[in-house]
């Protein structure tokens, strides 16, 4: 891997307690940022039998995230590395540098019984780092020429580079694609996700994707209380939606949870202090909102879901006109 002006050294002693530590890179293309490249022993994640999560198998060419997102739920995992939630997690990026060759070699064993993989369930496959290592076109072939179907959530506008690549992949499996975007005030996105492209960009990816034959899905998560929750913010958000093409929103109330918490409660503090009280009444005994606040919440947003045309079902519906709504204050609740 070739870097400008690149300086090369080798990582603290002991760092990770990682075997397959290959070198430590900084660049001034990312100024403030240390790449840590490592030998990967296997690319395919199982994902633990009681979650949620609709899908089984994950694979994630990145650890940490120059996005930045100050809410990012996967800040804990990094203090497995020995590094911290905060600025570490968004500066010191580990690089899977031979994950397409480890996952070509995983499903073509005769076991691999190719389920569904996800992409993007951690932390982003097209941070910007993507374009100097260029893992997924890799990653995109294995899985494609193996028949495994998948899925990419990103923030990253890089998935353009990649559409055609993808087009060729859906015509032998499954290929879904979503985009997260969460705030469509410019100045509020800047300061809560300063290392991402800009939600028109974002946008502009979704319409291109669109174009390119995809039924998008749109990430509206997480919804912020007091910031993002708001009548005017949904409306302008599932307008904007709609505009771009996208078949599908889904969304999700903040989840906060330990690393992510505290990184995310000392933004609050000094953003917007105002709020601080209420968040930490909010979030005081659970990572999830409370239960009343997720109720008002899916009552407002399923209305002006409706609104735009999203059944909440993927696939298109056809505009329709409504009146205006009247809609609840959000609840008094702490």
């Amino acid at each position: 891997m070739r870097w400008s002006g690149q300086s090369v050294g080798d990582a603290a002693p002991g760092l990770f307690g990682m075997a397959g530590l290959v070198r430590s890179v900084r660049t001034p293309e990312f100024a403030g940022m240390t790449f840590h490249e490592v030998l990967a022993k296997s690319a395919l994640n199982r994902v633990p039998a009681a979650s949620a999560m609709p899908f089984e198998w994950t694979v994630n060419p990145y650890r940490g995230c120059s996005h930045a997102c100050v809410y990012c739920f996967a800040r804990n995992t990094h203090t497995y590395l020995d590094l911290d939630a905060g600025k570490d997690f968004d500066s010191q990026v580990v690089v899977k540098v031979n994950v397409a060759e480890v996952l070509r070699a995983e499903v073509s064993k005769p076991k691999w019984s190719r389920q569904p993989v996800a992409l993007g369930t951690n932390t982003d496959p097209y941070q910007r780092a993507e374009g100097r290592y260029q893992l997924m076109p890799g990653i995109i072939e294995a899985l494609s020429d193996s028949r495994t179907p998948f899925s990419i959530l990103t923030k990253g506008t890089l998935l353009r580079r990649d559409l055609g690549m993808l087009v060729a992949a859906a015509d032998r499996v499954p290929v879904h694609l979503a985009m997260s975007i969460a705030v469509y005030d410019d100045e509020l996105q800047q300061r809560v996700e300063p290392g991402t492209p800009t939600t028109a960009a974002r946008l502009a990816t979704v319409r291109a994707a669109a174009d390119a034959g995809f039924d998008v899905d749109v990430f509206v998560m997480p919804l912020l209380p007091y910031l993002t929750d708001t009548v005017d913010h949904l409306d302008r958000a599932f307008a904007a939606i709609r505009e771009a093409g996208a078949a599908s929103v889904t969304y999700g109330a903040l989840h906060l949870r330990p690393g992510a918490k505290e990184w995310f409660l000392q933004w609050i503090d000094r953003e917007h202090p105002q709020l601080s009280a209420r968040y930490r009444a909010m979030y005081r005994s659970s990572s999830s909102a409370p239960e009343a606040y997720r109720r008002w919440l899916k009552e407002r947003v399923s209305v002006i879901k409706r609104r735009h045309g999203f059944s909440g079902k993927p696939g298109f519906e056809r505009m329709r006109s409504a009146p205006a709504l009247k809609l609840a204050p959000q609840p008094t609740l702490f």
